[in-house]
């Protein structure tokens, strides 16, 4: 089983065979499916499973066009708002629409060159403010180094029509990573961002004075300038993507830690008070590993509750779990499997209101991925699990809570071209 390390962990660049995909991205997928290929051992017996899923798909006319990938959806309150970029030879641009009562608007530009970074692990976003601010974030080649690349943030206060000038969150001023952004609302208002930051790595150095790649955070005000920068954890994993969500006590972020002794497990940790945590995980699976599998955890709040869904190889064959809080994300129940058979991971949540959860996730079945969702109880009761769409490649599906609705994006392979889809179910009563 081969796992990325440090000196190929993640390569941006886009080697468009197809439209829009990364080499890094290509390389996960293999990883990922080299996990599923292992025979399950030690399983666990299999959860309480309702008759049939509450959930009834219905397709949403994408208003992304041919040659679109790297999808990201985000949630505000009743805002909901789809993200992707479109890559046409070598120029990419980064779009987004909004959801409304009569489908999605029509897509608006926020960026557009030959340097923006198309990999379908570290995607850009766009998200709405309470103040109705709109924030983009991207990441964006600063040299010859495929692994080196700087991240951008921009707003808008126009509804998108027109962006301020970009600016970077890190000031390191090194050629190293910086990705893997996620946006919040910041307390008290503005624009929170928390990324992974290879500032203190050495990429071309030798593998064991390699450094480490830290997660970090910086607030926005509300007229664009920039707080203080701040260091949440100082050793995490490598590639695999970061999630927030919002409490009654404020943010919270889940990401995959990385130990002196290279056990991966899910932490979280919260801002109080003005502070970051100290990083507490949410189960300790042990999953000792010596390269980033690029699968990082998903997180969810209502209130005081949270639930954390993520990905473990921890017994030798990929698995999917989701554990809930009560208590702002302090402490976490025991793991609930979430998948079937074999994962891939890649995994999406939303708590709905009776606090139960809809969870995504990619499953491997026949040789085949297999884009799935159920609804998970705190008792552990599950519904069947219901294929919202097959063939995944290297892309990783959206999933995020519109108006009394769940919205879902995922790519489309077909013909030698990608194209980002979409579709909505209603909450289930």
């Amino acid at each position: 089983m081969r796992m990325t390390n440090r000196r190929d962990r993640c390569d941006p660049r886009a080697e468009r065979a197809t439209p829009a995909r990364s080499r890094w991205g290509r390389v996960s997928v293999g990883v990922l499916l080299a996990l599923a290929a292992f025979v399950v051992v030690a399983a666990q017996p299999a959860p309480r499973t309702a008759p049939a899923s509450p959930f009834r798909i219905e397709p949403l006319a994408s208003p992304a066009g041919a040659d679109s990938a790297e999808p990201q959806l985000t949630a505000e309150g009743e805002r909901a708002i789809l993200s992707w970029l479109e890559t046409h030879g070598e120029h990419t641009t980064l779009k987004f629409a909004e959801r409304t009562s009569s489908g999605w608007s029509a897509p608006r530009e926020v960026i557009s060159g030959h340097d923006l970074v198309a990999n379908a692990a570290d995607v850009p976003s766009v998200r709405a403010f309470a103040d109705g601010t709109l924030a983009a974030v991207w990441p964006q080649e600063n040299g010859a180094n495929p692994e080196a690349y700087d991240l951008r943030v921009s707003l808008s206060k126009d509804g998108g029509r027109t962006w301020s000038r970009p600016a970077t969150p890190h000031h390191d001023g090194t050629k190293t990573q910086h990705g893997f952004a996620s946006l919040f609302p910041a307390p008290g208002g503005g624009v929170g961002l928390l990324w992974l930051d290879g500032g203190a790595s050495k990429p071309d150095g030798p593998e064991d004075q390699a450094g480490n790649m830290t997660l970090r955070a910086t607030e926005y005000a509300q007229d664009g300038t920039q707080r203080v920068e701040t260091l949440v954890k100082g050793r995490v994993c490598d590639c695999c993507p970061l999630s927030t969500a919002i409490t009654s006590e404020g943010p919270i972020v889940a990401f995959r830690d990385r130990s002196p002794g290279e056990i991966r497990d899910i932490y979280v940790s919260r801002l109080v008070a003005g502070r970051w945590s100290a990083a507490t995980p949410v189960h300790r699976d042990g999953w000792k590993i010596t390269g980033c599998p690029v699968n990082g955890p998903a997180v969810s709040a209502r209130r005081a509750d949270v639930a954390v869904a993520w990905f473990t190889g921890q017994t030798g064959s990929g698995r999917a779990f989701v554990a809930f809080s009560s208590d702002a994300g302090r402490t976490f129940g025991a793991p609930i499997r979430v998948d079937d058979g074999v994962a891939i991971g890649r995994l999406q949540i939303a708590l709905l209101q009776d606090g139960s959860a809809a969870v995504s996730w990619i499953e491997s079945k026949d040789s085949q991925s297999l884009f799935k969702m159920r609804r998970i109880d705190r008792s552990g009761a599950r519904s069947s699990a219901l294929n919202v769409a097959d063939g995944m490649g290297n892309a990783q599906p959206r999933m995020a809570p519109g108006r009394d609705e769940l919205l879902l994006a995922w790519v489309e392979y077909t013909r030698g071209t990608t194209r980002v889809r979409t579709a909505r179910t209603s909450f289930p009563h």
